[in-house]
């Protein structure tokens, strides 16, 4: 049996930092789980949700508008601050942060403490 590692980040309060990486990439499985969640063929669901990467043959997800980061996941819900597929995510998504820590929790958290609010969001955050 795999032991589950303790974690010391709460996605649930966090404007969803890692959702803007300008470069949220998708491989073929991704694709195919994205098809498969919206009912769609492989192709299609490359053309509506996809586009071309910086690097050759690289697939990243869409933005869109996002009020605090100036752009975001496509299936970011600017509302809530979730993922809209969480069940059909792409695997870069799934494995994020891959540590038991999370560096923007960790940042979001101290700024709260600093600012003495518990709804701040900073949005200069340099990630890229």
């Amino acid at each position: 049996m795999k032991r589950k590692l303790p974690v010391f980040y709460d996605c649930s309060n966090c404007p969803a930092y890692c959702c803007t990486y300008s470069r949220i990439e998708v491989t073929v499985r991704d694709l195919a789980r994205l098809a498969r969640h919206f009912a769609i063929g492989v192709r299609e669901a490359k053309k509506r949700f996809t586009k071309r990467g910086e690097d050759p043959g690289e697939i990243v997800l869409r933005h869109k508008k996002d009020e605090h980061f100036g752009t975001a996941c496509r299936f970011l819900d600017p509302e809530t601050r979730r993922c809209t597929i969480y069940e059909a995510r792409p695997t870069v998504c799934r494995q994020f942060p891959g540590t038991v820590r999370c560096g923007y929790y960790d940042f979001l958290s101290f700024e709260r403490g600093n600012q003495d609010d518990k709804e701040y969001i900073s949005t200069t955050w340099n990630h890229s």
